[in-house]
Order: structure tokens, then C-alpha cells, then sequence
């Protein structure tokens, strides 16, 4: 039987894919992490000294799991000099940062906010880079000022960026270290990706275009007092379930490097992340994949010498969340086939993907009674919205209290938001099959509070 998604996918026994993040127990209850969630939502913890019950919507994460995607990537370097950059905005959580970072990730951050909660997790400046193509001088001054000689490097994404730079250090006596993050020109279509999410083609607002690169160097030698050079980047797209596309990007890297090096102390080269995850349909090849050809490709261009870094954040934790919905009720209007929609309490401003760029999350029930009957049914959220619409996916008929969302882990809660007056979802992490964390969900009148404050 399956309970996906009428176009296909793999059968409710096997949640997981080729990672088994998600699993199910022999009584149909799904497991995460060595726990079940059956009843999880239930539970009620005690949180500075008031019991709290968790409820849902809940985002649910497996830390182990997200440390073992880390050691896995951690060894395709083999011991090279390397720097595995987690980019923060998959997921912010503290418990998740901390956990990568103890095994030994450093930080991609896109904001000050993201770039002060990276050194509160324990990631040192020299283990950071910054990426973003409009930053204001506060967050360059916070970048710049960081330690003792600021942070490992700011990404430069165009021309007129690099006397900004120039002037914030120059401003706090520093001397900025930074990248120069190319725009490979790749096509849309050989990246593969939704639009939304293909930054390194010749439309993107990401990057200098290679058109513009003798004009950068210019800039960066004109800014030489000030700015040093230490690494060539670039960032194909995410979701990335081929190699093509990266390595072509990391071809550009590497040409641009070699070009360069006679002119700037070069330290490290740096092909992103993009990274894609199997979200049911398949990803055939891994993180380490990415980074082994890449090494190859770098050794051919005689840059074995310069470390290699990457920034990858979905494929280190992606599979390894979900989020739990309660079932409101269900609908059904007269057709043949009739017209069904399960609607649930987690709706788009809990996990914009679906919406935003008609990404796909497998929904499952949390527990499964053998034998049940399944209808395909349109799942939809809360949220006056007709993109609040999760898809249709193959549910049981009679009682459902629960269902899951699955490899929800990044770009869920971190992109989540408090429209329509909805409080922001709660968190639970868990290690070694027990619960370790709760970030509780915000009672409604805070958000009424909050706006009510300007006036």
C-alpha cells in the first residue's frame, strides 16, 4: 500500500529512502531518530519551571542523524585542508548548529543575525564566510570587526561591492579578507533546478559575471591597502540530484584561480553547496559525490595545494526533520472521482516551500494502521491562502489524528512566518532516541501583543 502521492514515489515501508531518516515500527508507528512520535505531540515537558504540552504543528529533528550526514562529507576530503561552511539558513536552530559544529563544520552565513548566532554556537571567525549580494555596513562592520582579524571571508558578489568593503575596513583599520564569488554563467538548464533556487546562470542577481571579472581585478588591486584576496567561489543552485551542473561551476572556480594566483595570495577555492536530498524521488548521488569529483577536477588544475571549501546546508539536515500536523477534519464534494481535502493545523507560513516554489513533502500518517483502506486526498493547510496546498498524497479513510510532512528539516521553521496571526511552530530535538530540546510554540496573544505595540 502507499501512502505518497497518487504521481508515484516509494511505499509507506520504505519513509526513508536510501538514508532511512524515517522508519515505521513493526505496529505501523513512524519513528524518527530511534523514537516513535506516536503520541510526541502529546507530551508535555517542563520548560523553566512551567509544564508545557508540545501540540502541533511541531518540526521534529534527528541531531544524530544530522551529525552523521557531517562525518560523511567530513571524510571525502580525506585529510585534505578543507572547511565544510554549514550554511546557516537551512536551519538556525542552536541545538542543530552546536551539533554540526562539534563535528567540526564551520559557518556560511547570509546575515548579521545569522553571522552573531554562528560565533554563539561555537563557530570561530576564521571558520566563517559571508555570502549575500546587498549587506549593509553594519553587517560588513560586524564581518570586518570580528576576532582578531575578522572572519575567514566575505563573498564579494559584484564590482561595486568592493570599494564598500574597502572603505568599512579601512573605517576599522582592518584589512578585509574576502572571496570572489563568480557567476559560472551555467545554463537553467543544465542546473535542473527550480528557478527560484538556480543562482549561477547569467540572470541571477548572484555573483560577478565572468564578463566582469578584469573589472573586479582592477577593483581588488586598487583596494589592495585594505582588501586582500583569498579565494575564488562560486554557487551553482540547490537541490542539486546530478553532478554536471556543480562541477561545470567548479570548472569556472578553478580556471578563475589558476588565472588569479599569480596576482593574489590565494588560500582556498570554494565550489558551494547545493547539495540535493531525495525527497521520494530519488537522489543518486550523495554530498561526497560532489566533493570527490570536485577534488579531482582540482587536482587537474594544479590547485591540490589550495584547501577546498564547501557550503552545504539542506543535505545536512533535510531528511533528517519532519513536521507533525493534527488532522482538523476532512472534506469531500460530489464528483466522479469525488473531491477530497484533508486539512491539517501546519499550513504554508509553517513550511513555505510547497508554496513558494512548488517544492513536494511526502505526507504520511504518524501512525498507520495496517490494512487501512487509502483514498488520494488534497492536502491543504489552514491559511487563508489558496498556495496554503500541500498536494495531493494517498491517506487512510477513517480515524487519522496525525500526519507527518517528511524532509522538512531545512528551509522549514527558518523560513517560517506569523501570518494570519499564527503562532510560529514548535521544535523538538532529538538525541540517542530522547528528546534533548524543546523550543515551545509562542501562545496566540503574542502576536497580538505585538502588533497592538505600535499604537
Amino acid at each position: 500500500m502507499s501512502a505518497v502521492s497518487t504521481t508515484g514515489g516509494p511505499s509507506i515501508a520504505s519513509l526513508g529512502a536510501a538514508r532511512a531518516a524515517v522508519t515505521r515500527s513493526p505496529s505501523g508507528e513512524l519513528v524518527l531518530g530511534g523514537m516513535s512520535l506516536a503520541g510526541l505531540s502529546n507530551r508535555e515537558v517542563n520548560l523553566d519551571g512551567r509544564t508545557v504540552r508540545i501540540g502541533t504543528p511541531t518540526y521534529v529533528y534527528d541531531l544524530d542523524g544530522m551529525a552523521r550526514e557531517a562525518r560523511e562529507l567530513e571524510a571525502a576530503f580525506e585529510g585534505a585542508p578543507h572547511l565544510v561552511a554549514y550554511a546557516v539558513k537551512a536551519n538556525s536552530a542552536g541545538p542543530v548548529v552546536r551539533t554540526l559544529v562539534a563535528e567540526g563544520c564551520g559557518a556560511d552565513v547570509v546575515s548579521g543575525a545569522e553571522l552573531l548566532l554562528a560565533m554563539r554556537c561555537g563557530v570561530v571567525p576564521d571558520r566563517i564566510v559571508y555570502s549575500g549580494v546587498a549587506k549593509t555596513d553594519d553587517e560588513l562592520d560586524l564581518a570586518i570587526g570580528a576576532g582578531e582579524a575578522g572572519i575567514r571571508a566575505i563573498n564579494v558578489e559584484s564590482v561595486e561591492e568592493i570599494p564598500r568593503i574597502a572603505a568599512r575596513a579601512s573605517a576599522l583599520g582592518r584589512v578585509a579578507r574576502v572571496t570572489l564569488r563568480i557567476n559560472p554563467g551555467v545554463s537553467e538548464d543544465q542546473i535542473g533546478t527550480h528557478s527560484y533556487i538556480a543562482t549561477g546562470h547569467d540572470e541571477a542577481k548572484f555573483g560577478v559575471p565572468l564578463a566582469s571579472l578584469a573589472d573586479a581585478v582592477s577593483a581588488l588591486e586598487a583596494a589592495r591597502a585594505s582588501v586582500r584576496l583569498v579565494g575564488v567561489t562560486s554557487h551553482t543552485g540547490s537541490q542539486l540530484t546530478a553532478l554536471d551542473a556543480y562541477l561545470a561551476s567548479a570548472r569556472a572556480v578553478f580556471e578563475t584561480a589558476r588565472s588569479l594566483r599569480d596576482r593574489f595570495a590565494l588560500e582556498f577555492v570554494d565550489t558551494g553547496g547545493g547539495f540535493g536530498i531525495d525527497y521520494g524521488d530519488g537522489c543518486p548521488v550523495r554530498p561526497a559525490d560532489f566533493i570527490r569529483a570536485a577534488r579531482t577536477i582540482q587536482r587537474e588544475h594544479g590547485l591540490d595545494d589550495l584547501a577546498l571549501f564547501c557550503e552545504p546546508g539542506r543535505s545536512l539536515v533535510g531528511a533528517y526533520g519532519l513536521l507533525i500536523a493534527r488532522v482538523i477534519q476532512r472534506k469531500v464534494a460530489p464528483g466522479d472521482p469525488p473531491r477530497r481535502w484533508m486539512m491539517i493545523d501546519a499550513g504554508m507560513n509553517d513550511l513555505m516551500r510547497p508554496a513558494l516554489y512548488q517544492a513536494r513533502h511526502r505526507v504520511v500518517p504518524v501512525v498507520f494502521e495496517p490494512g487501512a483502506r487509502l483514498s488520494p486526498y488534497r492536502v491543504v493547510g489552514p491559511v487563508c491562502e489558496s498556495s496554503d496546498d500541500f498536494g495531493v498524497h494517498d491517506l487512510p479513510e477513517g480515524e487519522l489524528a496525525e500526519v507527518a510532512l517528511l524532509d522538512a528539516g531545512a528551509y522549514g521553521y527558518s523560513m517560517a512566518s506569523r501570518y494570519n496571526g499564527r503562532p510560529l511552530p514548535a521544535e523538538v530535538f532529538l538525541r540517542g532516541g530522547a528528546i534533548v530540546g524543546v523550543h515551545a510554540r509562542k501562545p496566540i496573544t503574542d502576536w497580538v501583543d505585538d502588533r497592538l505595540a505600535a499604537g
